[in-house]
């Protein structure tokens, strides 16, 4: 049986700012966005050639036992790329205030591209959920 991660949700006070940021700023394709019931709404944002969306939602009621969680309480998602330079630039280009590459060294977080797997930048969006750009050596269908 394959166990397949297909939806984050992401807590976000203002969902139309948030539809903004990662659809206009981020440049992920918006796959939904509807009202299920009254004033339940529910967005959906895939960020290009995942498998993997982020639902942003309004109003919608938690499973049994689950407790709310804040907006901007989501830290440490990394997304995938294989050029973290191109998309650095583009994100940049879009006006989202992303930082530096970096990777781990002897001392910790050190300026500049590492070894495979060992470059990131990282950005938060308008609540403050903090995101992870992680170059990766190839496209997820070559590893």
């Amino acid at each position: 049986m394959d166990y397949t991660i297909e939806v984050i949700v992401v807590p976000v006070t203002d969902v139309d700012r948030a539809k903004r940021f990662y659809a206009e700023g981020c440049g992920f394709h918006v796959d939904l966005d509807t009202e299920v019931a009254p004033g339940i709404r529910i967005v959906q944002i895939t960020p290009p050639g995942s498998r993997c969306s982020l639902a942003l939602s309004q109003g919608m009621p938690l499973p049994p036992g689950q407790s709310e969680r804040e907006p901007g309480t989501l830290r440490g998602v990394q997304i995938c790329v294989t050029d973290l330079a191109a998309a650095h630039a583009e994100l940049t280009a879009r006006g989202v205030d992303i930082g530096p590459v970096q990777h781990v060294g002897p001392n910790g977080w050190e300026e500049g591209g590492g070894e495979p797997w060992n470059s990131f930048a990282f950005f938060d969006d308008p609540d403050g959920n903090g995101w992870l750009l992680q170059e990766a050596p190839a496209p997820l269908s070559h590893r």
